[in-house]
């Protein structure tokens, strides 16, 4: 499965990773409101990019996803207002029910980067192994 990175896909895909470790870095500065704001941004709008602005609009008002949009939107809300701990348990439920369709497309990506491709799946067969003996 071969993807094509055009360079602004390649621009979102850059600014999911500042978006990311802002998060990272702001949970380890006991939720910093501020980095957590400044990650979130650079997160939503590297998806725009990365999907296309008409898409990402598609899969946040689509009515399959409100429970995920509700969610990540209250979220974020939480975080402006100061409660940082309930935003970010939000944020990653919304995420969730947001991005739960694309998994097998993220995994078949992540495969095909070079040592995260062989590195990745030994996990994955462990943790799938183990979600379908749990049923």
């Amino acid at each position: 499965m071969a993807y094509e990175l055009t360079e602004q896909k390649r621009v979102g895909l850059g600014l999911i990773g500042f978006g990311f470790f802002f998060t990272f870095l702001a949970v380890i500065l006991f939720f910093d409101r501020g980095l957590l704001a400044l990650g979130n941004i650079f997160w939503l709008i590297g998806v725009a990019l990365l999907l296309g602005w008409h898409s990402t609009w598609n899969l946040f008002t689509s009515r399959a996803n409100y429970k995920g949009s509700a969610s990540f939107l209250l979220g974020l809300f939480f975080i402006f207002v100061r409660w940082p701990i309930i935003g970010i348990l939000l944020e990653i439920c919304g995420c969730f029910v947001l991005f739960g369709g694309f998994w097998p497309s993220i995994k078949g990506f992540l495969y095909q980067i070079p040592v995260l491709g062989w590195i990745l799946p030994y996990p994955i067969v462990i943790l799938e192994s183990l979600w379908r003996g749990s049923g």
